[in-house]
């Protein structure tokens, strides 16, 4: 959790005061967006790059670096002497996220304007790379700003960009870019720029494969190195006896250890005394985020204050906000505060059996300091509970919020810290105000805690009720149409008689393949016409259910629109599903005939 407040920590040098001096036109642009003096990064930096020093930045997140590198690329762009040619690429910076490459554009833009027949263009995954091509083909481009891999689809299919001239490559976050395994890219767009370039190498860790890069692209770098210094009780000092933080310079971490149960008391309380300010919470999941971002609004004690869920699965533009919900991505994200120079303050929630978590983080130079818990919170449970019991919906995304917290507490990064088995599902499921705990393969095959839960039994989950009229409409009829179908007889297979038996045991291999490659494309045939008439509308998704004898998978009155299906359920499905696929002639004599249509026709019953 982070939040943001008043301005500190920058230098007293002005942007107006750096040698070699700035342009008239770079130093407008600065004053315009309000930046008239420099962080430590960017006082160290800019005169390096501007002067045609390789540079390998080392420094704090959210301590100024994409002013630090965007100043010098444009004021070098601009003592060009001649006019760009459209295509004639003189500039490069690449980082590791969609996301972090659209903020460097948006920052680059006031600046890259005032360069006269100038063109920057947007490189980033998630669109359409061939509108990219079309649209460098027809306007062209001069600074290209995107991700490494963006970055190298355009240089394999476009031939009309010119690299001979390139002036500069920066690479932002670079042990990032080489954490998420792009060094084969950064390594082939290297190697087609021109040795005689600038180079600004930016990191906020020097791990060896930094080193390496930075010996493999840099030609006789400077070493920059900016750290905020802290004292060993984490008050921030310019001691020489001070130790050095990666975190940037007025950010203050702390942790509040508590038990899952009382974790969401524990923030609301937190959050009803910081109204006033601007938040970011970071949860584990979308699901979390989805769950939480319903929630919350209902409580009394969170009335008046404005909750906006946020996630990469949602398309929706935000404006200036109160509160933010996001998904978890790092440390914490503490980097969105305390940013230039700027105060900030962030808070993370541990269980107890987490606190070695804290030794981790200071021994990595992130310092800590405890926060005590409130003392008589609000208990908010009955009130989560309430509104499940109001709505289907608010219950239904409280257990895959649940379930989706579990799974990826599973795979956290640091389970020898986190153990996933030590959890308290009692505990947890309280603290989530599940109304009973969900059928799921780690609560049965394990012996996780649940003792701490209590069950509300005086309630029938099944006529629980959707607020939206439509949705509730729309379950009942899938109800009723499920009922009639399981009041029908089912036909009872029938079983291979002794004949059968030694018949087939008399064929050879091929033969038996032969008959049963027969039978399963037969199969297939028939589940192919039921999946044409579900996605026609002919058919509910009870219907197909039952005729592909899948129904039995499904658990649960009203759950089957909702998606939520038993762990038995979904082990049985998979086995079955791996039977069925689209109808075709069989391919291969190993009995994978009809896999890949197998995959195409499950593809095609996920999406409906």
């Amino acid at each position: 959790m982070a939040a943001s407040s008043a301005n500190k920590g920058l230098t007293t040098q002005r942007f107006s005061e750096l040698e070699p001096s700035l342009s008239k036109k770079t130093l407008d642009v600065l004053d315009t967006c309000g930046f008239h003096f420099c962080t430590p990064v960017q006082r160290a930096t800019i005169p390096l790059l501007c002067s045609y020093k390789d540079v390998a930045v080392d420094a704090a997140t959210g301590s100024g670096k994409t002013l630090a590198f965007i100043v010098p690329v444009i004021e070098i762009l601009r003592r060009i002497s001649e006019p760009p040619k459209p295509h004639q690429v003189l500039g490069i910076i690449i980082s590791p996220t969609r996301e972090l490459s659209t903020q460097i554009y948006h920052v680059a833009e006031p600046f890259s304007s005032t360069l006269p027949n100038f063109k920057a263009a947007l490189l980033v995954g998630g669109s359409n790379i061939k509108l990219d091509v079309e649209k460098i083909e027809d306007e062209g481009a001069n600074l290209l700003i995107g991700t490494p891999g963006r970055l190298f689809d355009i240089m394999e299919r476009l031939d009309v960009l010119d690299f001979r001239n390139l002036e500069i490559l920066i690479l932002d976050e670079a042990d990032r870019l080489l954490d998420m395994g792009f060094q084969k890219q950064i390594t082939s767009i290297m190697s087609r720029l021109p040795k005689l370039r600038r180079t600004g190498l930016f990191s906020a860790t020097q791990t060896e494969a930094v080193e390496e890069l930075s010996r493999a692209g840099l030609r006789n770098p400077v070493s920059i190195n900016v750290r905020a210094e802290v004292k060993a009780h984490g008050e921030l000092a310019p001691s020489a006896n001070a130790s050095f933080s990666k975190t940037p310079f007025g950010l203050h971490i702390e942790y509040l250890e508590c038990e899952a149960d009382e974790k969401p008391s524990q923030l609301v309380h937190f959050l009803s005394e910081n109204s006033f300010k601007k938040i970011i919470i970071y949860f584990m999941t979308c699901a979390c985020v989805d769950y939480w971002g319903a929630v919350l609004p209902q409580l009394g004690t969170l009335k008046g204050c404005t909750l906006i869920p946020l996630h990469g699965r949602m398309k929706q533009m935000l404006q200036r906000e109160d509160l933010i919900f996001r998904v978890l991505i790092g440390l914490f994200r503490v980097g969105r505060t305390a940013r230039m120079g700027r105060t900030g303050n962030a808070i993370v929630f541990l269980l107890p059996k987490e606190d070695a978590y804290v030794e981790f983080l200071q021994i990595r130079r992130v310092p800590l300091q405890e926060r005590k818990n409130s003392n008589f919170p609000l208990d908010i449970i009955p009130e989560i509970r309430a509104a499940a019991k109001k709505d289907r919906d608010a219950m239904e995304k409280g257990l895959r919020a649940f379930v989706s917290y579990v799974r990826a507490y599973k795979e956290h990064i640091c389970s020898y810290i986190f153990r996933w088995k030590e959890l308290d599902i009692g505990k947890l499921g309280m603290g989530y105000g599940l109304l009973q705990l969900p059928s799921m393969p780690e609560l049965k095959r394990y012996s996780l805690s649940t003792n701490n839960f209590t069950p509300v039994n005086d309630i029938d989950l099944s006529e629980i009720k959707y607020k939206d009229k439509a949705r509730e409409k729309q379950r009942k009829k899938n109800l009723s149409r499920k009922l009639e179908i399981a009041s029908e007889p089912r036909p009872k297979p029938i079983k291979p008689t002794s004949d059968t038996k030694g018949e087939m045991k008399k064929k050879t291999q091929r033969q038996r393949h032969a008959v049963q490659t027969v039978e399963d494309e037969e199969e297939m045939e028939r589940e192919y016409r039921l999946l044409k008439k579900l996605k026609k509308g002919a058919i509910t998704e009870s219907e197909f259910a039952k005729l592909t004898g899948m129904d039995d998978c499904l658990e649960g009155e009203g759950l089957l629109e909702s998606g939520i299906v038993s762990p038995e359920a979904k082990t049985k499905n998979s086995k079955q599903r791996n039977l069925v696929g689209k109808p075709g002639k069989s391919k291969s004599r190993k009995g994978k005939s009809g896999s890949k249509k197998s995959n195409s026709f499950l593809r095609q019953c996920s999406r409906v």
